[in-house]
């Protein structure tokens, strides 16, 4: 396969699964192994999956750019603002911390481990319709600024279960927070603000390991990447907000748990 389509299709899977907790890393890894070999490194590989992620950021940042910019009318706003701001930062320490211990620990042992990928597809899935059986009555919290400091605190300790590729970033942190008494609504919209920090700093990560050591082709291919990603994410982050005002994650869960029974499926036949 030309390696831009290949970027254009990771890109595209990117932008549709990066906000929906199904595993934005394990549906690219699946999609990157199943077509094949296309010419490209595995180092190249494994910085692109994470670097194309900025456009899905960006595109968050354009949709709530009224909820997050700090660039507003009155002083109560903008303290309004800088508390969100604060949660999210908080939030983010225990990724940095452990991101930073064991990044090259599983850049080797799990990124491209396509049995991990499916088994925790599956687990995640399961364990989201449970807790979605279970999530009944009204929340505790049903806006981020009744949400505590310590309870964005320990929502980021479940962001970090998605440091293994299959176990989605925003469904580790949206289960965390619905066992927290979030609403499905905040636990969403706080798993996207969440992302920011993350991402960029994965992503800058990655670039300062890799010693931007990109030929200009591999440049070009993130670029196009990117942007691919943004316009993708963008559209799929209207839908889902829409979506979750109506429904729950039992879709969700069932789609994880039928993709994860596939893919080993196709492994061991």
């Amino acid at each position: 396969m030309n390696p831009i389509l290949l970027v254009v299709i990771l890109a595209i899977v990117e932008g549709m699964t990066e906000f929906l907790p199904v595993s934005s890393t394990g549906h690219m890894i699946l999609v990157e192994k199943f077509i094949g070999d296309v010419g490209l490194s595995k180092q190249f590989m494994d910085s692109f999956m994470i670097i194309v992620q900025l456009g899905a950021i960006f595109a968050v940042v354009l949709y709530f750019w009224d909820k997050l910019t700090p660039f507003v009318k009155t002083q109560k706003e903008f303290v309004l603002r800088m508390r969100l701001w604060v949660k999210v930062i908080i939030g983010v320490l225990p990724a940095v911390v452990i991101g930073l211990l064991l990044d090259d620990y599983i850049s080797e042992y799990f990124m491209g481990n396509v049995f991990v990928v499916a088994t925790t597809l599956i687990f995640y899935g399961i364990l989201l319709i449970v807790i979605e059986k279970y999530h009944k009555g009204e929340s505790k919290v049903n806006t981020i600024g009744k949400m505590s400091y310590k309870l964005a605190f320990i929502i980021g300790f479940f962001q970090c279960l998605a440091m293994i590729p299959g176990t989605s970033r925003s469904g580790a942190t949206i289960i965390g927070a619905l066992l927290l008494g979030l609403s499905r609504e905040v636990a969403t919209e706080y798993s996207f603000f969440l992302a920011i920090p993350t991402m960029f700093g994965a992503t800058f990560l990655k670039i300062i390991k890799n010693g931007l050591n990109f030929t200009s082709g591999e440049w070009q291919l993130i670029g196009i990447g990117t942007l691919v990603a943004f316009i993708v994410a963008y559209l799929v982050i209207k839908w889902f907000m829409g979506y979750i005002k109506k429904r729950d994650f039992v879709f969700f869960g069932v789609y994880r748990i039928i993709l994860g029974i596939v893919v080993l499926v196709a492994l061991f036949i």
